[in-house]
């Protein structure tokens, strides 16, 4: 890290000294750029939609994955709630007709 630091301030320092129309075209050669050329590369099968395949969950887009999944659980921890609560019992009283 300390290595790079110096390495650009002694560059910064050769390019200040020269003229400023040599400066300009050695600072862009000497700035460092990330090309995005990797994010276009697919590795394995396209991710599809839930709803166009959804018997092979290995194959849906992650967001797709995260909500289904979500609300899988919550029904599940809902359904379990109700289960065990088993709510209010209602007693219905019976009146005796003469």
């Amino acid at each position: 890290m300390a290595a790079s630091l110096a390495r650009q301030a002694a560059n910064l320092a050769r390019l200040s000294s020269s003229s400023p129309a040599v400066a300009a075209s050695r600072s862009t050669s000497l700035i460092h750029r990330r090309g995005l050329a990797g994010a276009a590369e697919h590795h394995g099968p396209p991710k599809v939609d839930c709803w166009k395949d959804p018997m092979n969950p290995g194959n849906w887009k992650e967001e797709h994955f995260v909500l289904v999944s979500l609300s899988g659980w919550g029904l599940v921890i809902f359904g379990g709630y109700k289960l065990f609560a088993g709510g209010k019992k209602e007693e219905k009283t019976v009146e005796a007709t003469q």
